[in-house]
């Protein structure tokens, strides 16, 4: 079972036994070869129930209201959240997975790349991953920059690290085409897990994606700003949640009017830009005002503030512009931070809401050789780790305080863990 409330006190003791866990992996003659080329340029069983409530959007109130009061709840839960920023399956890392490899029929073991955050992903009552990179299985070719496909392995480790919920909204859905996102939308159908963003077709893209906790309902909407330019072939069924206006504005009031909170994940922004553009603030307010409570970002490649916005008609929505990458082997050090997003979920007499948002920064870390892949939590990296790291393989060089100051610059205090503050 989840504990019930992810603590900070709880996560720093969690992770300091995983210290070690993310070794150097090196199987024997390939030190020092097989460079990936630059990418710097990249553009416990939990099954979760899925309503069936679906709108075609022409009789929703689209002004959403403040309260719930026919579904107040009597007794106070709070369930944990944990959001994870962009997965990005690259060369590097799916040979190292390959060296890896368990038994029982798996050929890949991504594991070790995430040991040194399980704890917190497993303990989160509701653990949610954009998934950057599709996994069509079978018939296709691993690729990578600038059209991605990686093994399936990684979608069952993610399972098992205990992942609730998978975005697939993002400019890389299509890279494979209509067959290849069909494939991967059916795969993470297979999984005990809420999979958002790939829709089979428009019936499934109307339907509220619904996970239910403790008696509390949480729906999830996805959208993305593009697809690199990928167009959908015609004959397909499939429904791509591109950022609309109005499709935004009826779908999360309709999400507002039938669960108890809403979260939003959304593909937006500026590559390696630290600030949100425009578009970002305006689909963000358009949010906020038709109810979300969430607002989850990515696709900058690098974290932007968080803040609270104020809606219109009274209320708060937290808004996270960017999670930045979870994992990717990129060239530059700004995108090797990212940033897990931790608040408490509280549903009691007097309503649902986010408290206690906390942005807890990551590092993702791998050696020149493109080994020893791991994500780790900034507060446990090192001075060592940071002069070692594989950017060096682009002639780039980072150091701890950079890395911290990308953080500090960007996100408020008041969303920091104590040690950032």
């Amino acid at each position: 079972m989840k504990n019930v409330r992810l603590s900070l006190l709880s996560i720093a003791c969690a992770l300091a036994l995983l210290l070690s866990s993310c070794g150097l992996i090196r199987p024997a003659g390939t030190a020092g070869g097989n460079t990936p080329a630059d990418t710097s340029a990249e553009t416990d069983g939990k099954s979760p129930s899925v309503s069936a409530a679906v709108t075609d959007g022409a009789d929703v109130n689209t002004d959403a209201p403040d309260t719930q009061t026919d579904k107040v709840p009597t007794e106070k839960t709070v369930l944990s959240f944990l959001g994870c920023g962009d997965n990005i399956v690259y060369y590097g890392n799916v040979r190292e997975a390959a060296a890896v490899a368990v038994s029982g029929g798996r050929q890949y073991n991504f594991a070790p790349t995430y040991s040194m955050v399980a704890d917190l992903i497993s303990s989160a009552d509701i653990s949610f991953i954009n998934q950057e990179t599709l996994m069509a299985g079978e018939g296709y070719e691993f690729t990578y920059y600038p059209t991605f496909n990686g093994p399936q392995d990684m979608g069952y480790d993610l399972v098992e690290l205990g992942f609730d919920v998978i975005g697939m909204a993002n400019n890389h859905m299509l890279d494979k085409g209509g067959d290849g996102l069909l494939s991967t939308i059916k795969f993470w159908k297979g999984q005990p897990v809420l999979e958002i963003g790939g829709y089979e077709n428009k019936e499934d893209y109307n339907t509220l994606h619904i996970l239910e906790k403790e008696g509390v309902k949480i729906a999830f909407l996805s959208y993305t700003y593009g697809t690199n330019g990928i167009s959908l072939a015609a004959g397909y069924d499939l429904a791509i949640p591109y950022l609309d206006e109005q499709t935004v504005k009826t779908q999360v009031a309709k999400a507002r009017g039938e669960a108890d909170f809403v979260i939003v994940s959304v593909h937006w922004g500026d590559e390696n830009s630290f600030t949100p553009n425009g578009e970002q603030k305006k689909y963000a307010s358009i949010m906020a005002n038709a109810g979300a409570d969430v607002i989850i970002g990515h696709h900058p490649h690098v974290i932007q503030p968080v803040e609270w916005i104020e809606r219109d008609g009274g209320g708060q929505t937290l808004c996270v512009y960017s999670l930045g990458n979870f994992i990717g082997e990129q060239a530059q050090d700004y995108n090797m931070v990212g940033g897990m997003i931790s608040f408490d979920l509280v549903s009691d007499a007097d309503g649902v809401r986010a408290e206690n948002p906390v942005l807890i920064p990551t590092v993702y870390y791998f050696d020149t050789s493109f080994y020893g892949n791991c994500v780790y939590l900034m507060e446990n990296f090192t001075e060592e780790l940071a002069a070692s790291h594989g950017i060096r393989a682009y002639q780039n060089t980072t150091t701890l305080e950079r890395l911290r100051k990308y953080v500090t610059d960007t996100v408020d205090a008041q969303f920091l863990p104590e040690s950032f503050r």
